[in-house]
């Protein structure tokens, strides 16, 4: 099945849909970075870079002969995105929702996917109506039965603790079955995958340190291990974050669970110019440091500062985020690995960070195709 994925970022959907044996023949990423590595990783895709509101012949998308769409993924931001002045950022009909549902509206696929987080669903505009409604309501008008599910990537063989919500669409026509529909959860073993799992048989390097491409150091350990390693000769994107020499002190006083604001006043951060005086600026969020013997918690686009590693006093690599999202090691991120808040390309991080994990992905692909495969 040939399947469109809008606001592609990295590739992260579109990842898990190949896995699952889907063709993406088209996708559309505004961030140069972000659409470099997709290009990189995805060769038979047409990668449109640029912003998605400007495509305005979609019959033109296509320019050598007709190709049946049968999918549309992607996970368009809800709010904050106006394209209306001041009219409300929080009614999604103003923002770039609306050009998922206009592609939708023009290929009339059988399926689509929508991503997003699970704020969505008690997410109201100014008027007081719930944002899912009014989603569903466009869908609904599109000539779509829509289901709403709620999925926790560990469940789906993540090393990661990952809970987002997902849209399904099918045409009216199709048959409808909410439980048949579902994506089903798999692992790797009994358990879910944990951090130790899926991390430990990468280069174990300190603060500052690793090249790439890098040899493995011993053979994959366990299932997980195996499956990343698969088509992958080497590890790429494995170089450890500088660290001044005070800071990878303050991390070696974190315990599990705890992060940088549980350290004692001796290490914590001191102010800019007076070495005296502690920092206001302590987060519970930053640098923590995880259970190895659990699946880590939610990876963020900002995932550089908000983990310690389990066992090493360091920040991750983008190549141990990657692996916490399920993208195989022969997944090569392009760009900057970290960039300056003035910066406004995505840096190696954030698009880790912000991707769909890919084996979340394959599971409610897999899915879909079982259920069309039933319906036929």
């Amino acid at each position: 099945m040939n399947v469109i994925d809008l606001f592609a970022g990295c590739g992260g959907l579109s990842t898990g849909f190949e896995m699952a044996g889907y063709k993406i023949p088209l996708a559309v990423e505004r961030d140069g970075w972000a659409s470099e590595t997709y290009k990189k990783n995805h060769k038979g895709t047409k990668v449109i870079t640029g912003d998605i509101t400007q495509i305005q012949d979609l019959d033109s998308l296509f320019s050598k002969k007709k190709i049946k769409i049968d999918g549309i993924i992607g996970g368009p931001p809800c709010q904050g995105f106006s394209l209306s002045g001041n009219r409300d950022k929080k009614d999604p009909r103003n923002s770039l929702f609306i050009e998922f549902v206009r592609f939708v509206k023009h290929f009339q696929p059988t399926f689509f996917v929508m991503e997003n987080v699970t704020g969505i669903l008690s997410m109201q505009t100014k008027s007081g109506e719930l944002v899912k409604d009014v989603i569903l309501s466009e869908y609904n008008k599109a000539g779509y039965n829509v289901e709403i599910y709620v999925l926790n990537a560990a469940e789906f063989g993540v090393p990661q603790k990952r809970i987002r919500v997902f849209f399904i669409g099918l045409k009216k026509e199709i048959l409808y079955d909410r439980e048949m529909l579902k994506p089903k959860g798999f692992l790797f073993g009994d358990n879910q995958i944990t951090i130790e799992q899926a991390i430990m048989d990468l280069p174990q390097i300190s603060a500052g340190a690793g090249k790439e491409p890098v040899e493995y150091p011993c053979c994959p350990q366990n299932k997980y291990q195996k499956w990343a390693r698969q088509k992958s000769t080497a590890v790429y994107n494995h170089i450890a974050m500088k660290h001044s020499a005070r800071l990878v002190e303050r991390f070696s006083h974190i315990g599990y669970g705890q992060s940088v604001a549980d350290v004692a006043q001796e290490y914590q951060q001191r102010q800019r110019g007076n070495a005296n005086k502690i920092s206001g600026r302590t987060y519970s969020q930053n640098n923590m440091r995880p259970y190895p013997n659990r699946p880590s918690p939610t990876v963020p686009a900002s995932f550089q500062s908000n983990f310690v590693h389990p066992y090493i006093d360091r920040n991750y690599t983008a190549r141990e985020g990657a692996r916490l999202q399920s993208f195989p090691d022969s997944y090569i991120f392009c760009g900057k690995r970290t960039t300056m808040s003035w910066e406004k390309n995505l840096s190696q991080y954030q698009q880790i960070g912000n991707a769909v994990p890919p084996l979340l992905a394959k599971g409610i692909a897999e899915s879909i195709a079982r259920y069309l495969k039933r319906e036929k």
